[in-house]
């Protein structure tokens, strides 16, 4: 049976410049999911990037009605764990709903936001056309970039010739794929949090 496993944790303080800072969290996928590109990965974003992919996602599909993201409020204080902690549940919440929905999970903006680290207008580009490399390159690329397990360099040595198999990928992003782990986020199981 098909699963998704999402994970939103290890929320950071991340300065932009000496007068703003602004939260951002680990997103953890793991899915045995035809839909996905890569079975494992994670990447960092923040809340105003959450606020992006929700707008982008009911704009393309307008008969659905999308989970809400925690509000934005005034008093958010990111250093009050409980604000942070409170925020995290929801966005893990939001995703979790969105990756039910099968016509959410063929918008490929969901995808490049789960699986790689592009901005929404690098994400936009790449959807509407604009770039050198499809969403599934994309996302392939994002995860040869990032540090590797030992146990996967050990694996691609053994079995060099299964990886040339995942270049054969459809531009939507929703191709075949592998089930290496594509960055050095800390890996848990998934009956962790289930």
């Amino acid at each position: 049976q098909e699963f998704v496993t999402v994970l939103v944790r290890d929320p950071r303080i991340q300065k932009e410049d000496s007068w703003h800072s602004y939260i951002d969290y680990e997103i953890f996928i793991h899915t045995n999911s035809i839909c996905f590109t890569r079975k494992t990965s994670c990447v960092r974003r923040r809340y105003r990037e959450f606020f992006w992919l929700r707008q982008r996602l009911q704009s393309n599909a307008v008969l659905i009605q999308l989970p809400e993201l925690p509000s934005r409020t005034p008093f958010f204080n990111m250093n009050n764990p409980n604000h942070v902690d409170h925020r995290r549940q929801g966005l893990q919440e939001f995703l979790e709903k969105i990756l039910q929905d099968a016509l959410l999970l063929s918008d490929s903006r969901l995808h490049l936001f789960l699986q790689t680290q592009l901005s929404p207008e690098d994400m936009e580009a790449c959807v509407s056309g604009q770039t050198k490399y499809s969403v599934a390159d994309a996302i392939l690329s994002f995860a040869s970039l990032n540090r590797r397990f030992p146990i996967e360099d050990e694996e691609e040595k053994k079995g060099k010739n299964d990886a040339d198999s995942d270049s054969e990928s459809s531009s939507s992003g929703l191709g075949p794929s592998d089930d290496s782990i594509s960055c050095g986020c800390k890996a848990s199981p998934a009956s962790e949090e289930s």
